[in-house]
């Protein structure tokens, strides 16, 4: 059974490719998760892209991402839980109490921004941080996976 990686985009990312263009580039969602379906079948994986703007929502894939890992299904998660990072304990939380492996992924370089991003609740239960990259880094960070 092919394994299945899970992109998990978190709030304002469903507007990249206009949003803050000089930071963020022009490239669009839809052209994040060719990537990453790319990326993932390089690996042999099959990949499933999601957006919600919603925390609670991110918290339930992440839920259901450790119920995919209990069953052997599941490859790794790669999250960009965009402003999340700076505030979610619960989005940390649900990422350590499920064990999944993942890679946090950020566009822009969040130690060279606003002093309010340079925080990570999730760096600490992370596998991979890949930061910087611009999209470019999701392919890394699926690649970093173990």
């Amino acid at each position: 059974m092919q394994k299945l990686l899970l992109v998990i985009n978190g709030p304002n990312l469903n507007l990249l490719g206009s949003r803050e263009p000089q930071i963020y580039g022009s490239a669009t969602l839809a052209d994040v998760e060719a990537l990453c379906r790319t990326a993932a079948g390089e690996r042999g994986w099959a990949c499933e892209c999601r957006q919600s703007n919603h925390e609670g929502v991110l918290i339930d894939w992440i839920h259901e991402a450790g119920e995919l890992l209990k069953a052997g299904r599941l490859a790794g998660v790669v999250l960009n839980a965009g402003a999340y990072t700076h505030t979610s304990i619960a989005l940390h939380d649900a990422i350590k109490g499920t064990g999944v492996p993942l890679a946090e992924v950020h566009i822009s370089d969040i130690h060279q921004r606003e002093p309010f991003r340079h925080h990570s609740y999730l760096t600490p239960v992370a596998s991979v941080v890949v930061m910087g990259k611009g999209v470019s880094g999701y392919a890394d960070a699926i690649r970093a996976l173990p």
